[in-house]
């Protein structure tokens, strides 16, 4: 009866303080709904009005720039955030920040890259890829989603579709190019070989596409590198303080050292700063490595990134093969000591079969909900509710123009070159 009691006793009081206060806690309330739906009204008509522009890239035949090449491209994008909405931007205008796709789409008859931006931005991405590759042919393009019905699954066609975002937090790198490059071009491993190869391999009727989502973040995100980089180094951040509070500690410091300098070594301040130094003489080689990663890492421009693959076919034919050979690409990109993808499972298309848990009823109507959404959202190009921060070091290594070496069947390669006619050249 005392626990009834203490419950009766909490619960009145929480209706007479309610009863009292309502006038206040309401509209308080009230305004966090409406700023969430005015701020989502304002954002969808701001995507509804956006003019965007999707080009595909066709690459020469004798490419022999690696990776490198497209991390320049990625720095030059980078400029796509010319600046970060303010307050009468987003809730004005529902602005947010820039963003555009890498997409590597592979059919029956060959394998595309594609580049999808904001119209405005289309200058500024040609020049950033004819910069590095001169010889490529960037032709203006449909949108290749179109070619397939637009609701999926339906009774032709299904689908499998997920996420990848970092496992680890965003200061980790993953493996990147540099690990798979030689000195002897002959010798050299291309990273993009593996998908470009699987894609090339499709039958007629099936389809794999992967899309990178990349938005271009500010400098923020490396402060979260910098504390682990000084937690691993068990580097104590330094604090500013003024002429008073250093001579106060001081003070007691020499207090300190007086009373116990029959007993032990005095310690000053200055010897624990060398001794922090010292530490980093006994890190093993695997945290050294760790934090030149790191290091590498937070020194180059960072984007909001996604990737999301989809792999379509017919009901009669749909295997999970190409699923399995084109997701364990992705995994070459994977080290043990320091970050690797993982899906999200909130966009997986799977959905646990074991009917004694409440994840498993409705197991259809969920699984089929689910692709409805990841192949909208591919339409769309929205980023996933999880999203990772790779720099441009790891972009190229996921995304670039093959080298010469790659030899997949169906790769589309250019045989001729285009140039642009003589300055002098007449005209009549």
């Amino acid at each position: 009866m005392l626990i009834e009691d203490i419950i009766l006793g909490v619960g009145k009081t929480i209706l007479q303080v309610m009863a009292v206060s309502w006038w206040v806690i309401l509209p308080v309330g009230l305004f966090f709904i409406w700023n969430e739906f005015w701020l989502w009204g304002k954002n969808r008509i701001f995507r509804k009005n956006m003019k965007w522009m999707i080009v595909e890239i066709k690459i020469p035949r004798n490419i022999e720039k690696t990776p490198k090449a497209m991390e320049s491209v990625f720095s030059a994008l980078h400029a796509i955030r010319f600046k970060t909405p303010d307050f009468e931007d987003k809730y004005f205008r529902g602005e947010e920040p820039m963003w555009f796709t890498c997409e590597l789409v592979g059919y029956a008859g060959g394998v595309h890259f594609f580049i999808r931006f904001p119209a405005a931005a289309r200058n500024l991405v040609e020049s950033a890829i004819y910069s590095e590759y001169p010889d490529a042919e960037i032709v203006e393009s449909d949108d290749y989603t179109k070619l397939m019905p637009d609701v999926l699954p339906n009774d032709i066609y299904d689908l499998w579709g997920q996420d990848f975002v970092l496992a680890k937090e965003d200061a980790y790198p993953i493996r990147t190019y540099e690990f798979f490059e030689e000195s002897v071009s002959e010798r050299r491993l291309d990273p993009i070989s593996a998908i470009t190869e699987a894609m090339s391999r499709l039958k007629e009727g099936e389809a794999a596409w992967i899309q990178y989502l990349l938005r271009p973040v500010s400098d923020s995100w490396k402060k979260e590198g910098e504390a682990i980089r000084d937690k691993i180094m068990q580097r104590k951040k330094e604090e500013k303080k003024g002429f008073i509070q250093e001579f106060v500690e001081g003070f007691i410091q020499f207090l300190k050292n007086l009373s116990f300098a029959a007993a032990e070594h005095p310690i000053w301040s200055s010897e624990v700063k060398k001794e922090e130094k010292f530490k980093m003489l006994h890190l093993s080689p695997g945290e050294t490595n760790i934090l030149k990663g790191i290091e590498n890492k937070i020194s180059k421009s960072g984007f909001e990134s996604a990737i999301r693959f989809l792999y379509i076919d017919k009901r009669d034919s749909f295997t999970s093969a190409n699923v399995s050979a084109i997701g364990s690409a992705l995994m070459q990109f994977n080290t043990q000591d320091m970050n690797s993808f993982k899906s999200i499972s909130e966009t997986m298309t799977k959905v646990t079969g074991r009917i004694f848990t409440t994840k498993g009823w409705f197991r259809k109507n969920k699984l089929f909900y689910k692709k409805r959404v990841i192949y909208d959202l591919y339409k769309l190009r929205w980023f996933p509710p999880e999203c990772s921060i790779m720099n441009t070091e790891e972009l190229a290594t996921v995304f670039h123009f093959p080298i010469i070496s790659v030899e997949s069947p169906l790769l589309r390669r250019l045989d001729t070159r285009k140039g642009e006619p003589p300055a002098n050249l007449p005209i009549k």
